[in-house]
């Protein structure tokens, strides 16, 4: 069979690779290629895909709300049954800065609508403030993923087998070849940390992104957390509480100081014994905002620094990258390239998880 040329190749294993894929071909009629492993059925997360984040910037909450709705109307078509569920996340903090953006963050919720409470010591710890988000998504990787990969195959998106190999161009296209069959791409799309990283020619890096050595850990069953999902914003740390009654937590630095600072958090009502732990590399951005976009229009597309809420941004993602986002999303990403000043920031936000 031979090879037809694409439109996009999206380089990629997360939610957000695969959703950006199957959206630009069912809804922008373009010819797409998908390369990318499975990673939720066997490897510890590193990372969570929640409908809220520690977002301060005001045009976020405005330009988030409508992509949760066109989400949850796109998750039943793909078919992807219990590939998420409702919950109420705690964002909290025990430093100055961090609480001062916890009330700023909880102005913002509650400014869109968006249900957002106090929480106090007596259930996060002392010296300890947060703000719990009402009816927030949380979803599902494992499950998630093996309906996305099923929707990608009914839409007759090119997967990327082990024996094709891809070339990335400088000024952003690609080939792919198949034995002595090739296939031309015009644009890549790095669209996810472990792409950046195993892609970007060094050359191109810019100052923006910054390499950041991260852990997760996976404890056995312990007490429950306050609530299923917890983001501290002092140290970019993300608890998520298992069906199990299991740990995973999520956050900078390496496995060892990572644990202990792990153990300190929970305290001695929550001693835990590790099932799991892995440490990797991921990409920060040094303002804490997200970095879209070709560097010096050229070069592949960059998709970094969304967190947890990049699943989310997919079809503003797609449409942008098909040219036919809406003045807002435009505005959004246009503010959020990746070659933008930095030094002052003009869409800085916390830390995120």
């Amino acid at each position: 069979m031979s090879l037809k040329n694409a439109d996009f190749v999206i380089i990629g294993s997360t939610p957000l690779a695969r959703l950006v894929a199957g959206l630009l071909a069912s809804v922008h009629g373009k010819a797409v290629v998908f390369a990318g492993e499975s990673h939720a059925g066997y490897h510890l997360p590193r990372g969570m895909d929640l409908s809220v984040a520690p977002i301060t910037r005001p045009e976020t909450w405005d330009l988030l709300k409508p992509l949760v709705a066109e989400m949850l109307k796109l998750l039943p078509r793909i078919g992807a049954r219990g590939s998420w569920s409702r919950v109420d996340p705690v964002l909290f903090a025990e430093a100055a800065a961090g609480k001062e953006a916890l009330a700023h963050i909880r102005h913002m919720a509650l400014a869109f609508r968006h249900g957002a409470e106090p929480v106090g010591e007596k259930a996060l710890g002392p010296r300890r403030e947060g703000v719990i988000l009402r009816d927030a998504i949380l979803l599902h990787r494992p499950r998630l993923e093996a309906a996305l990969d099923h929707w990608l195959d009914k839409l007759e998106v090119h997967r990327m087998a082990p024996v094709e190999t891809l070339t990335m161009h400088p000024d952003g296209s690609a080939e792919l070849h198949s034995g002595d069959q090739r296939m031309a791409i015009t644009q890549t799309v790095l669209a996810d940390d472990t792409a950046l990283l195993h892609h970007l020619p060094i050359a191109q890096w810019p100052s923006l992104l910054q390499r950041q050595v991260t852990s997760t850990i996976v404890t056995e069953p312990t007490k429950p957390l306050a609530a299923p999902v917890m983001l501290q914003l002092d140290a970019g740390l993300a608890l998520a509480q298992q069906p199990g009654r299991g740990i995973t937590a999520i956050g900078a630095g390496r496995i060892d100081p990572f644990a202990a600072r792990l153990g300190v958090l929970l305290g001695r009502a929550h001693d835990f014994r590790q099932a799991g732990q892995l440490q990797y590399e991921r990409i920060a951005t040094s303002d804490s905002a997200p970095a879209v976009g070709r560097l010096g229009a050229t070069g592949p597309d960059v998709l970094a620094g969304l967190g947890p809420t990049g699943a989310f941004f997919a079809p503003a993602i797609a449409r942008w990258l098909s040219g036919v986002a809406n003045p807002a999303e435009n505005a959004w990403f246009g503010a959020r390239l990746v070659d933008r000043q930095i030094a002052p920031s003009l869409v800085a936000e916390v830390t995120s998880p």
